[in-house]
């Protein structure tokens, strides 16, 4: 009993509805796919669930966001879909990089305690000229060479968009890009579209303008299509949707920072008045290999920025994806009956039944606490650890070599 059709005819058993004519099919899906997805890893914390995420880092980048699911659309059924939704539940320790345990964070304090986010400030990099730009900008602590290095020695903390931003590209394109790359067209449309709340620029540009008011430019967290270590310039603004695309457009010479070199060129969104200085903030690190990961925002930062690709693995609990098709086998057997009843919970639930709600619900419970104690014989059949015992697992680690020619 592992195919989803069974799990609907016992769904209909459950709630008396033996015709389609009643209850669709489609629906009872939509009943399992919302118990399945938000209900079971609430309630239970699964064994089964339990599995490794791992990733490669990208040389000169820190963050990274929890993957997520693309849109899952019915074959048969193509309006019944699932907008795109987090691949894991949530991550933890330990932590390994090429096979090497880290210090894994999941508070911000103890973290930048260890690694604290330093503003580099420096001021007069360069005079107003009494127009909007373009300014040519430079950050005067990356090597002076032509190409820049990369990998980088020293990196640029770059500007971030985190998966509710992601949504909102995705929503904006209908593509599901992370980080989001893009072209001067597709900047005009994203850069005031996404959520201020979720972009963390690491890049700042300030003057004054002839009113004495501040004029601030930011990184974007949008990378340059064709060119990734290129962010975008914007505007910072007000929430909920406040930021603003610079005038001039977008291109490798134009409002854009290369954070390999930390050259800029941008176009102010007001006439900077000739003389008035222009300043720039930056978050600035030496490259290498990471000895921390925070979890913060379901975004991972990794201190020190790598300067290379280095294997990245955690434990998490996964988030299951949706079942659409009736002949969809369900991963876990053993769940076929809880997952029934949930779903089942839900309808008569929704429906009013509640004399058929309250007879149902100690099954219900009983099938929970079944599914629960296998997992709880997993989680059980290690011995803790205390000061006295150390484990078998200490002795061995699984290191991960990096040849770079």
């Amino acid at each position: 009993m592992n195919f989803l059709s069974d799990v609907i005819t016992y769904v209909r058993r459950i709630i008396k509805s033996p015709s389609d004519a009643v209850i669709t099919d489609a629906l009872i899906i939509d009943y399992i796919n919302r118990f399945w997805i938000m209900d079971v890893d609430a309630r239970l914390q699964l064994f089964d669930l339990k599995t490794k995420f791992s990733f490669q880092t990208t040389p000169g980048v820190d963050q990274y966001n929890m993957p997520l699911y693309t849109v899952q659309t019915e074959t048969t059924n193509p309006d019944q879909t699932i907008g795109i939704f987090p691949v894991y539940q949530g991550f933890e320790g330990p932590c390994y990089v090429n096979g090497i345990e880290i210090p894994f964070y999941t508070q911000k304090n103890q973290f930048f305690r260890t690694y604290p986010n330093v503003v580099q400030n420096f001021q007069s990099i360069i005079l107003g000229d009494g127009t909007n730009g373009p300014y040519t900008i430079n950050f005067p602590i990356l090597p002076n060479t032509s190409p820049p290095f990369n990998p980088p020695i020293n990196a640029l903390i770059r500007g971030h968009v985190n998966i509710l931003g992601i949504m909102a590209a995705f929503q904006e394109t209908g593509v599901y890009m992370d980080p989001t790359i893009t072209d001067s067209a597709g900047a005009s449309n994203l850069i005031p579209n996404i959520p201020t709340t979720s972009v963390f620029p690491g890049v700042y540009f300030t003057s004054i303008d002839s009113t004495g008011a501040n004029v601030i430019v930011s990184d974007s967290g949008l990378f340059l299509l064709g060119n990734v270590n290129y962010g975008l310039l914007m505007t910072p603004g007000q929430a909920p949707y406040g930021n603003t695309v610079l005038g001039g457009g977008y291109d490798i010479n134009t409002n854009t920072i290369n954070y390999l070199s930390g050259k800029a060129n941008v176009f102010f969104p007001v006439p900077i008045p000739s003389g008035n200085t222009i300043s720039g903030q930056c978050f600035f690190f030496q490259s290498g290999l990471p000895r921390g990961v925070l979890f913060y925002d379901n975004i991972l930062t990794l201190r020190s920025v790598p300067d290379r690709q280095y294997l990245v693995e955690l434990d998490a609990y996964l988030s299951p994806a949706a079942f659409f098709s009736t002949t969809q086998a369900i991963p876990f057997a053993y769940m076929t009956e809880y997952i029934a009843r949930g779903a089942a919970r839900k309808i008569l639930s929704d429906t009013g039944d509640v004399e058929q709600f309250a007879f149902y619900e100690p099954l219900f419970r009983e099938q929970e606490i079944l599914v629960w104690k296998r997992s709880q014989r997993q989680f059980t059949a290690t011995r803790t650890e205390t000061i006295y015992s150390q484990g078998i697992g200490g002795y061995y680690a699984n290191y991960n070599i990096s040849v770079q020619q």
